[in-house]
């Protein structure tokens, strides 16, 4: 009976773990050409939530990129994420400025 309780345990563990792996957001994504700078041209973003070196996916119509969680932000309601110029560079976004992102 012990190990059937130890093993249903685990595998509750194991499937929260594989669920909040797998979260999705989407929302506005704005840019910013200050602060911490990616090491060699690295892709990097500020989110409010997510550790520190979590590597996030974003896209933004066709094109997605991966970008490196080092800073803290957008601090503005609406924005889900901040990214450094290189970022919103290789996404197209730097003559719109504000666009509709998904980050996962």
């Amino acid at each position: 009976m012990r190990a059937q309780t130890t093993l249903l345990l685990c595998a509750s563990i194991s499937s929260l773990a594989l669920i909040s792996v797998a979260h999705a957001e989407s929302g506005l994504a704005s840019y910013y050409g200050y602060g911490k700078a990616g090491k060699g041209g690295e892709l990097t973003c500020a989110h409010r939530t997510r550790p520190f070196g979590s590597v996030l996916r974003v896209s933004y119509g066709s094109r997605s990129i991966q970008c490196r969680v080092n800073d803290r932000g957008p601090f503005i309601r609406g924005r889900i994420v901040d990214l450094s110029v290189p970022a919103a560079r290789a996404l197209g976004m730097m003559s719109a400025g504000v666009v509709r992102v998904s980050v996962e």
